[in-house]
């Protein structure tokens, strides 16, 4: 493992010498993910981008991108912008990245099923803040909003996000 490695443990996400509390999706961890199975990709992923709301947040580090009012994220398995960023109109499913509510305030994409997406593999798997602590996901890693900002100040593109298919492996 590296030093910049994040690794999922049954007490949260260890990542540079700290363990941070953490949700994952509702349906545990999977080795077979699917669109909309609410579980989170178990294997080794990767930091790919880092997005923020400007008009609620200082940006966390100087890579990260402002979300404005039209950017989305695609997850219709049919649509060519599968699981990548968008911008609205789009008529297809997708996620609106500027919510109402401070969930995605604030997120991390990770190379699950990108940038090549194979459709129904699933889409959109962030690190994002949490509704509640262990409140689960639809398949991200989600945290509380300090852990999150300091996740994200000190996290850089590739870092690694290590999510094993079980959690009994690991202390």
């Amino acid at each position: 493992m590296m030093p910049l490695d994040m690794v999922l443990t049954p007490k949260g996400i260890r990542f540079m010498g700290r363990t941070f509390p953490c949700s994952i999706g509702k349906n545990g961890i999977t080795g077979a993910k699917r669109e909309g199975d609410k579980s989170t990709p178990a294997g080794m992923h990767h930091i790919t981008g880092l997005w923020y709301r400007p008009d609620r947040l200082a940006a966390p580090a100087p890579w990260a991108r402002p979300i404005g009012p039209g950017d989305l994220w695609c997850d219709a398995p049919e649509h060519a912008a599968y699981n990548h960023h968008a911008k609205a109109p789009l008529a297809d499913s997708h996620e609106r990245l500027r919510r109402a509510d401070p969930l995605y305030d604030l997120i991390l994409t990770t190379d699950w099923n990108w940038p090549d997406a194979i459709p129904g593999w699933g889409s959109a798997i962030f690190l994002h803040q949490w509704r509640r602590p262990r409140f689960g996901t639809e398949g991200c890693i989600a945290f509380a909003r300090r852990d999150l900002i300091w996740i994200a100040a000190r996290a850089e593109p590739g870092t690694r996000v290590i999510v094993p298919s079980s959690l009994s492996k690991y202390p």
